[in-house]
């Protein structure tokens, strides 16, 4: 009996070197030996290549985990960092030499099963939802890394954003995050 083909969600575990040595081994072992699976990682690979060069580039946003801005910090690169207070606003920028920015969303995610960001382009504007943004609860924060490229094109102004905690019983906001941007 074959081993199952690995999914999606393994291999990009595999690829971003989060599975524990034991889990690591049996798929090394498998796609070896699976010519399917060997081909799904290498479009993995090359997929998440590209988002790495553009993330590099400063022409791709994300919400990431703190463990991944910790990688990012990790590969030297140079990050500008915004910890804005939980209902309150901070003055931003960002200089020529950052290589990444990075947004901290301090937030009480105790419980929270999915979070929604809801973000005003600017003070007035409509909010845009983005649903179902990856957080870790026991960091007590969301973590933003907008496209760096965009924010230095970008004239001074202000920008809301709010996190929602999203469940069978409603929305709620969890704090509201106000950046005033000089370009």
């Amino acid at each position: 009996m074959n081993a199952p083909h690995a999914d999606l969600a393994t291999l990009l575990a595999y690829w971003l070197g989060e599975l524990d040595e034991a889990a690591e081994a049996g798929l090394e072992t498998h796609y070896l030996a699976c010519d399917e699976c060997a081909a799904r990682l290498s479009e993995v690979e090359a997929l998440a290549s590209g988002i790495r060069r553009m993330f590099g580039e400063g022409r791709l946003a994300a919400v990431v985990t703190p463990a991944f801005a910790e990688r990012l910090r990790e590969r030297g690169l140079r990050i500008r960092e915004y910890r804005v207070p939980r209902n309150g606003s901070v003055n931003c920028s960002v200089a020529p030499e950052d290589d990444v920015l990075l947004s901290r969303l301090p937030a009480p995610l105790e419980g929270v099963e999915r979070i929604d960001l809801l973000i005003s382009p600017q003070a007035g504007a409509p909010f845009v939802r983005l649903e179902d943004v990856p957080f870790d609860p026991a960091s007590g924060e969301v973590v933003l890394a907008p496209s760096i490229a965009h924010v230095r094109g970008l004239p001074s102004h202000q920008r809301v954003m709010r996190l929602v905690s999203v469940s069978s019983a409603g929305d709620q906001i969890l704090g509201e995050y106000t950046f005033n941007h000089s370009a």
